[in-house]
């Protein structure tokens, strides 16, 4: 089985996903931005407080290999800028989770945990800023997944599901 790399927006849901993946296949799940939390003992909003934007981007480029290197049959949930990587594509099979922003911010505001989702996210904190950055990443995203899932609307076993049997497809 190869990796399954989930890229998108940010609150798009790759966890939810990739949760309900693995109730329904053999692959287990990991979060790049777990790691790098792990790895450095900080919050994510911390290190971008801390040490910038630059800083973080290095770290989830060296976690990148790592992963190509040392991870196999595995689904990773990634941050949303983690798609710029330059081995995305030796990593795994790429599967972007697809969704207008509007629908992404109705679907953080809508979570139980909705205000504790938006401030680990330092880069929604703007949110006219932060649909500019979705309108930029949005056709780079498409540009490098193999596979598209729209999840607007859509329960995460509903996506689970169809992302396993696409996957399926695609090997």
């Amino acid at each position: 089985m190869k990796n399954i790399i989930l890229i998108g927006f940010m609150g798009v849901g790759k966890g939810s996903v990739a949760r309900e993946v693995t109730k329904h296949s053999k692959y287990i799940a990991i979060d790049t931005d777990d790691i790098i939390e792990s790895m450095t003992n900080k919050k994510i909003k911390e290190i971008f407080s801390d040490e910038g934007e630059s800083h973080f981007r290095k770290l989830e480029k060296d976690i990148s290999f790592w992963l190509e290197n040392s991870v196999k049959s595995t689904l990773i949930s990634t941050g949303g800028g983690f798609y710029k990587v330059e081995n995305l594509k030796e990593i795994g099979i790429v599967v972007l989770l697809d969704s207008p922003f509007e629908a992404i911010i109705k679907r953080i505001k809508e979570h139980p945990n909705a205000e504790r989702k938006l401030k680990k996210r330092p880069l929604l904190q703007d949110l006219k800023k932060a649909k500019e950055l979705y309108e930029q990443r949005r056709p780079e995203y498409l540009k490098l997944a193999d596979i598209v899932i729209d999840v607007t609307n859509k329960s995460a076993k509903d996506c689970s599901k169809e992302l396993l049997k696409k996957v399926k497809k695609h090997a």
